[in-house]
């Protein structure tokens, strides 16, 4: 058993109870929407916002542990459980889609992400990067395919407000500078959706050398106006099942004596 001086103040994980590989959903009841889906799972932790759980999927282990709202939070537990021994962190959430060819139920898998959140300038200059491993983006679009859900490739915006920074009125119709033209230079600009984690996560991964990536369920469509609260467990689903194949990937790596994962390693 892990020493009480090991354990992680807000997250309350110590080594050896997180596996390599961590979802990282943001509400603490979607631990249990991504744990049903699991061979096994049980609770380890449970404080605050974060809720961990460490069990398997198709037989590889696998790790869960919620972050709450936003980037500030989100950049806790990742800090925490690379501390603990964590390697990849999978954001599996939801998001708002700005292309009206995004169906609400589709997958987003980001590439990158647009730093519009302000916890990861406090670790590195704003002109980083926040990008995904490209091993997590090919793990996430095999287990997409696999599971045959609509998914997209691409970047998100992460920001740290749900009202004012996604150009939504906020409280009496307040409306923030550059709410009139948010949207349309994101779809100028090729982003694919709005949500609150990425970037932050991609960032601390990067400067740590650790991976990440994210799936995002589109719970709404802000151009076509659509709303709906539909598979929320295909998020849940794509990570999971992208996690077992990370840790098949790896394997085949080290067989191969390669540096990194690339095409010729087929699955």
């Amino acid at each position: 058993m892990a020493d009480d001086t090991d354990r992680q103040y807000h997250l309350e994980v110590a080594p050896g109870d997180v596996a390599d590989t961590v979802l990282l959903p943001g509400d603490p009841d979607r631990v249990d929407v991504v744990t049903d889906r699991w061979d096994e799972a049980e609770t380890v932790a449970t404080h605050r916002e974060y809720r961990t759980a460490t069990g398997a999927y198709d037989g590889e282990p696998v790790s869960v542990t919620s972050t709450g709202i936003g980037s500030p939070s989100a950049a806790i537990a990742v800090e925490e459980l690379a501390r603990v021994g964590a390697e990849t962190f999978l954001r599996v959430g939801s998001c708002g889609a700005i292309h009206p060819e995004i169906s609400v139920g589709d997958l987003v898998i980001t590439t990158g992400a647009v730093r519009g959140e302000g916890t990861s300038e406090e670790y590195v200059r704003p002109d980083y990067p926040a990008v995904a491993d490209h091993a997590v983006v090919s793990a996430l679009v095999a287990a997409a395919e696999r599971l045959g859900y609509d998914y997209h490739c691409g970047i998100s915006l992460s920001t740290d407000s749900f009202y004012a920074g996604q150009a939504r009125p906020g409280f009496e119709g307040f409306e923030a500078p550059g709410t009139d033209s948010l949207l349309d230079d994101l779809r100028t600009a090729n982003v694919k959706n709005i949500e609150m984690e990425a970037s932050a996560v991609l960032t601390l991964a990067n400067l740590y050398g650790l991976r990440a990536g994210a799936v995002c369920t589109v719970f709404a469509n802000r151009t076509t106006g659509e709303f709906r609260t539909e598979g929320e467990g295909r998020a849940a689903e794509v990570g999971s099942l992208a996690a077992a194949l990370l840790h098949r990937m790896g394997e085949r790596r080290e067989a191969s004596g390669a540096d990194a994962w690339h095409a010729d390693l087929s699955l």
